[in-house]
């Protein structure tokens, strides 16, 4: 569990959720729920904000206004929609921000598939917990969406992890690994609408970058 509430938080919230790969849902098992999200929280609670090339910084700003008002649109949608605010939810107003486009980093809880938050991209400093009863239903609940380009599993379950790995609508599967982030050798590319279904980097590289001429000769 420690393990994937680092992850959750560093594959989140360290770019400003910035990354096409970032982690957006949070699916976890009803049993464990509120464990998780109790030590989510207070690893929150740790994070520094600033400027993105100072040391001392964790998380920094917006890419631009233009993003900010769209983040913060998203948590107000979120709100709206009957997901419950555990965290953040606001623009960043201390002593050295209030002049940068930095969010709070936020999370969410109460939050239903159907949502805005839940079924579309932010790209910003934002997560939504959604609990399950099952790996089935978490499966189910993480499929039902109109991307699939990066998800991840924590377990120690090897079953859980091989099913995962079968019936997970992404192109990109990690095991006890953030969301954010692969391998540069690695085929990268998504399903459904997450990229154009071909694949960069490593050797599919090639045939992405490849133009294939079909030629037929008949004698």
């Amino acid at each position: 569990m420690d393990l994937a509430v680092e992850a959750t938080i560093s594959g989140g919230l360290k770019s400003t959720g910035q990354k096409c790969t970032a982690t957006s849902r949070v699916i976890i098992e009803r049993k464990i729920y509120d464990a998780f999200k109790e030590k989510l929280l207070a690893q929150i609670q740790e994070i520094r904000l600033g400027d993105g090339m100072s040391s001392e910084s964790w998380m920094g700003p917006c890419a631009n206004e233009g993003q900010l008002k769209t983040v913060l649109s998203y948590i107000q949608k979120g709100q709206d929609e009957g997901a419950v605010l555990l965290a953040g939810g606001k623009r960043a107003d201390d002593s050295g921000l209030e002049e940068g486009f930095y969010v709070q980093p936020t999370v969410f809880e109460g939050v239903e598939p159907h949502m805005s938050i839940a079924r579309e991209e932010i790209f910003g400093p934002v997560l939504a917990l959604i609990s399950v009863d099952s790996l089935e239903e978490a499966i189910e609940v993480a499929n039902d969406s109109d991307y699939g380009l990066s998800a991840s599993i924590y377990t120690q379950n090897v079953g859980a992890m091989l099913s995962f790995i079968r019936d997970m609508d992404a192109g990109l599967v990690r095991i006890n690994a953030e969301t954010a982030g692969v391998e540069l050798q690695a085929p990268f590319g998504g399903m459904k609408m997450s990229s154009s279904h071909s694949r960069e980097q490593g050797q599919a590289a090639i045939e992405f970058f490849t133009a294939i001429k079909t030629v037929f000769v008949k004698s």
